[in-house]
């Protein structure tokens, strides 16, 4: 089974109408779905007309009752007062019969053609249950006015039901436009993230340059980019220096400065400078296109709330005609055929599923656009259901809370060695490693100019440090453990290093040869808008815990600046996920926010995995929430979206399921005109429609 990403019917795929887009298939319950998929203005285009051709039947039936009124008030008759020479022959509904054939049959017509798809393909739609109802008030009142004496009812109760027909299909036809119109303008994210991407692109090729069409770009190619342009996809900067606009990407108001070296995002505006760059990803591989393809298959995915109203529908459009039928049969029996005829109608009308199965999409498209349009990319709606039950938020403190950006800010020689050596021995270990305490002193011994030594037996050891051998001597370097396996006591560093680590700096131990040699004391800057964030989830009535490779006392005090009261510490990379288990198994839901690749198995493990600062590299995240910009508060930001967008998919699912359940009683045992049933199966579709759009309104930040 598939749902039909227009009017969210339910379809069996071996028999729905398809279509492609950005290799994912997309199945369809009828043409006019396809068609509003496929070229959205264009169908809406045609609804117009469609709506104008079927109002205007409408207005002048409205105009020739009202005149009827007049004349009979003022004692003449239509036949009186009509000016043409064989009026005779028109009574009432011949009139009506002239005016309504144009709306059933041409305003009418998406009904018909979609009916016969639902019939081909035995998936019963929307459609289907309009044409019936109409096509049967509109049959019988050419049977009244045409051929009376073939009805089983007596000449007082043969009612023409023209008008029945003609405001059905109006109100309807009102209702879909009204909804396309909104949901049109509500899906605009996806529309602007495929707009984003230039039509042409300047490339050099045999030394000149050169405009092609942006597909044809092949990796590696130069192109060149000037001011005002857009660049046409993912590359890296090869000459020139400029501030970029990725702003349309990552909700990020400030250009980004890019120079050579530095990577560039296709889609993104070249601002003040002419820049050359590489290309790197090509067409389906580009970071646009990669959030484009997120961002659609979230909007088309199914809450589990919703796959359960959905079985619903799969049986409750073959009921309905059931109880239509049942009620037509109940009236005749009793004698009251035209009652029975309206009751069917109404039932048909009234139990159309429309804003049973738009409840979801409806609302998703509306949060996942938003989202996307803030740098955010939410996964799905399972992602979402599992968002509005979190209790517990997990931060891993490097490059999420802090920068991930530390210096040396300590240098603290001990058993006779120099700052000098000892900064060079630190530097000379830790050059071949790529953590980022081990790039801060890499730094600092670059700074000061100082003479680094190669380094052989290289030795990275997990979760306590490396070791290797540099200008004859044997060195280690690492954290309490490290030096206490070795066989090296560290106590006479531990009073400097207990100062250091209440300062929330992070202290590493040195040995050379064996013997302790100094500390190293690195620290990271904590996100100004890091606590920021951590208020509002408290605010929010969730646990946050802080997790940390660190030692206690340094995890504690940038806790503490946090205002964080639970920090897990000296956590191994490998452990992060076994963490998030236990939290599990004690009840608590629990949210990782961190690095989409180092805390991969993490994010992966928790309940919703959310990957923070992750750029272009989109593709890469297990996340079931992606954060493009490095900024921790669009965690907050993503929590609450996720939780407002379910809170509306459960409003819609509600008022569908109590519309739909209280109406068709009510209609067959014949309380309810079809007309009146119609504008209210209308309303209840744009009623979903218009509630979603509220979300595009709501402060989420």
């Amino acid at each position: 089974m598939a749902k039909d990403p227009i009017c969210g019917m339910v379809i069996e795929k071996s028999t729905a109408l398809t279509a492609e887009r950005n290799g994912r298939t997309y199945y369809f319950c009828s043409p006019t779905c396809l068609r509003t998929f496929e070229s959205p203005e264009t169908e809406i285009k045609a609804m117009r007309r469609r709506v104008t051709i079927a109002l205007t039947g409408v207005v002048a039936i409205a105009i020739l009752r009202a005149g009827a009124f007049i004349a009979l008030a003022a004692g003449a008759t239509i036949v009186t007062w009509a000016p043409i020479p064989a009026l005779p022959w028109f009574t009432w509904g011949r009139w009506l019969f002239i005016l309504v054939t144009p709306v059933q049959f041409i305003g009418g017509w998406s009904f018909y053609k979609g009916s016969w798809t639902a019939i081909r393909t035995r998936n019963i739609n929307m459609d289907f249950l309009i044409a019936l109802g109409t096509t049967t008030a509109y049959v019988y009142s050419v049977f009244v006015v045409f051929f009376p004496r073939v009805l089983p009812v007596s000449i007082e109760e043969r009612d023409v039901y023209f008008e029945v027909s003609a405001v059905i299909i109006a109100f309807v036809l009102l209702g879909k436009y009204m909804e396309e119109v909104i949901k049109t303008r509500s899906s605009a994210a996806v529309r602007k993230l495929m707009d984003l991407r230039p039509a042409t692109a300047h490339v050099v090729r045999d030394g000149a340059e050169v405009e092609i069409p942006a597909e044809s770009i092949m990796v590696d190619e130069v192109l060149v980019v000037r001011p005002g342009e857009k660049i046409a996809t993912d590359a890296t900067v090869v000459e020139g220096r400029s501030a970029v606009d990725e702003s349309m990407l990552t909700g990020e108001s400030m250009p980004v400065e890019k120079a050579e070296g530095g990577s560039v995002i296709g889609g993104t505006l070249n601002q003040t400078g002419m820049l050359r760059v590489r290309a790197t990803r090509i067409g389906s591989d580009t970071a646009l296109a990669q959030i484009v393809r997120l961002v659609e298959e979230a909007q088309s995915s199914t809450a589990q709330v919703q796959r359960l109203a959905d079985q619903v529908v799969q049986y409750f459009v073959p009921a309905v005609v059931g109880i239509a039928v049942l009620a037509f049969g109940g009236w005749w029996i009793a004698g009251e055929f035209p009652k029975g005829l309206l009751a069917f109608v109404a039932v048909l009308i009234i139990a159309c599923p429309c804003a049973l199965g738009i409840a979801t999409p409806a609302a998703l498209m509306v949060g996942v656009g938003k989202a996307a349009d803030a740098g955010i990319l939410i996964r799905g709606a399972e992602i979402l259901e599992r968002a509005q039950k979190i209790t517990t938020v997990v931060f891993d403190k490097t490059g999420t809370l802090t920068r991930g950006e530390p210096a040396v800010t300590d240098v603290v020689p001990l058993a006779g060695v120099s700052e000098q050596d000892l900064l060079r021995f630190a530097a000379a270990v830790e050059a071949g490693s790529e953590h980022p305490l081990a790039r801060a002193i890499v730094q600092a011994a670059t700074h000061r100019g100082l003479d680094v030594p190669a380094v052989s037996g290289f030795e990275a050891i997990a979760g306590h440090g490396i070791r290797g051998s540099g200008d004859g001597h044997a060195i280690l370097m690492g954290n309490r453990r490290l030096l206490t396996r070795e066989g090296i006591d560290p106590a006479a560093a531990e009073k400097t290093m207990a100062g250091l680590e209440v300062q929330g700096k992070t202290a590493m131990l040195l040995a050379v040869d064996g013997v302790l040699a100094g500390i190293i004391a690195v620290a990271d800057t904590i996100k100004p808008e890091a606590r920021e964030a951590i208020d509002a989830l408290r605010q929010d009535r969730i646990g946050i815990v802080m997790l940390s490779g660190d030692n206690p006392r340094t995890a504690q005090a940038i806790a503490a600046e946090l205002g964080i009261e639970r920090v897990i510490a000296e956590v191994l990379p490998a452990d992060k996920a076994e963490v998030i288990r236990g939290m599990q198994r004690t009840g608590e839901v629990v949210a990782m926010v961190g690095d989409g690749v180092n805390d991969a198995p993490a994010l992966a493990t928790a309940d919703i995995g959310i990957a923070i600062g992750s750029g272009s590299d989109v593709a890469k995240e297990t996340g079931g929430i992606i954060l493009i910009k490095d900024d921790v508060r669009d965690v907050v930001t993503s929590i609450r979206l996720s939780r407002a967008t379910m809170l509306k998919i459960k409003q819609n699912l509600f008022w569908a399921l109590a519309y739909n359940s209280a109406a068709i009683p009510v209609a067959a045992i014949g309380l309810l005109n079809p007309i009146i049933a119609a504008a209210a199966m209308a309303l209840s579709s744009l009623s979903v429609i218009v509630n979603s759009a509220l979300l595009k309104r709501k402060k989420v930040a």
